[in-house]
């Protein structure tokens, strides 16, 4: 899209998240939701996207991706000051400009291609993303008159009882011919009770003055859903992560219960992989195909299963590899280990990788067998086909051979007869 650049607004505290983390950094389905946003810009191959940052925007630009270009709005009084502040970056550029909105991390990029064809297609001075509510409690009104042309927007907190019971809500996402833009930000006064500088009355200006006002109503409320508080952040993360459950299942993993399967934004899952009830597969968890997982389980960042793996029944694991046919099917720990293939790790195992200072890690080789109730103290070496007895402590680098069987607190290689 030659023709269009974005601009995200980020800049608010948010209030009602009773916070001092920047409400656009709080998180859904794993990740700050500005990133969702900035997916949806990078989708877009916008020529320009900017975004107007605020409160803590050091934090904030820490997530912004490259290619974004970052300025600040030095005192947050409004929407329509933000986008005046971005307005330095659009110098020479002719075309549509999108505003969007970093707490509004569900929208679809199919949604926002049709808003700009619907305002390029008829030469709009601005087009309105718009949805209809049963309750729009907390959203302006989209007034229209006698002929249902959009003739302004209301907020809420300035509109009387008759607005109040409209249904039509502004989303606040909208397209300007950037000249248009230009040209109603010069005209916005703060004649509202907050004294701020809306972004809305550039609709009523630009009525006012003969600009043609179009809108595109949004077919699922649910894209539109601005995040202000942590109830509307769980509604909102419910939403996403049945998005990311059914893009699983689509491509081709099993999940049995949806509703019980808390799954990351980037985790990945192999085909034929089975996920079962009350498991939480977190950032950057690989999983291999024809594995089971779960159920009561937790896989933290940094683990990878291989293909055919088994795991579950009140287990975590956290930053660590097991390899092909490897399996943990019963309650225990593995933290910072390196498993080999077909590997069995029995039940109520640990690897204990923290020694009050530091994490270390465990290596299993290939086919070994760790007894129940096996604590692996870190650093360690169990070898290729080397055992453990039950209720075994194997202290730091006491590694056990190839081969090898050890037993006892602390574990040592049992004697074989002769």
């Amino acid at each position: 899209m030659k023709n269009t650049a974005v601009i995200i607004l980020a800049a608010g505290k948010g209030e009602r998240m009773k916070s001092e983390l920047p409400k656009v950094l709080h998180s859904l389905c794993g990740r700050p939701m500005l990133g969702f946003v900035l997916d949806l810009v990078r989708d877009l191959k916008a020529a320009k996207t900017i975004a107007v940052l605020g409160y803590r925007h050091e934090d904030v630009a820490k997530h912004i991706t490259p290619g974004v270009k970052v300025v600040i709005q030095k005192r947050v009084i409004g929407t329509a000051d933000a986008v005046k502040q971005a307005l330095p970056q659009l110098k020479n550029f002719r075309g549509t400009v999108v505003v969007l909105y970093g707490d509004t991390p569900l929208l679809k990029k199919e949604t926002i291609k049709e808003l700009i064809a619907r305002h390029t297609q008829n030469n709009a001075d601005v087009t309105l993303l718009t949805a209809s509510l049963e309750k729009p409690r907390g959203y302006g009104r989209i007034l229209r008159d006698q002929y249902c042309c959009i003739s302004g927007i209301v907020e809420e907190k300035d509109a009387d009882d008759f607005q109040k019971d409209i249904k039509e809500i502004n989303t606040g996402i909208m397209c300007f011919d950037v000249k248009s833009l230009i040209k109603a930000l010069r005209l916005i006064r703060p004649n509202n009770r907050k004294r701020e500088y809306y972004l809305t009355d550039a609709v009523s200006l630009l009525r006012k003055r003969g600009g043609l006002i179009e809108s595109v109503e949004v077919s699922d409320v649910n894209e539109v859903l601005g995040i202000n508080s942590r109830l509307e952040l769980s509604k909102a993360n419910a939403i996403m992560q049945q998005r990311i459950n059914e893009r699983i299942m689509v491509d081709g993993a099993t999940i049995i219960d949806p509703a019980s399967a808390f799954i990351s934004f980037n985790a990945r899952i192999g085909r034929d992989t089975v996920i079962y009830p009350f498991t939480v597969i977190e950032n950057n968890v690989k999983i291999g195909a024809r594995c089971k997982v779960g159920p009561f389980i937790r896989l933290r960042p940094g683990t990878r299963l291989k293909d055919d793996v088994s795991v579950g029944n009140f287990l975590e694991v956290s930053r660590s590899e097991l390899g092909p046919r490897s399996q943990a099917k019963h309650f225990g720990y593995i933290g910072d280990s390196r498993i080999g293939r077909a590997v069995n790790i029995g039940a109520g195992s640990v690897t204990a990788n923290y020694d009050g200072s530091r994490k270390s890690v465990t290596r299993i080789r290939d086919n070994a067998f760790i007894g129940c109730d096996t604590v692996l103290v870190a650093p360690v070496v169990v070898g290729r086909g080397a055992r453990t007895g039950a209720g075994s402590v194997v202290t730091k680098n006491r590694n056990i051979a190839d081969g090898q069987t050890v037993a006892g607190v602390p574990a040592r290689p049992l004697k074989t007869r002769r």
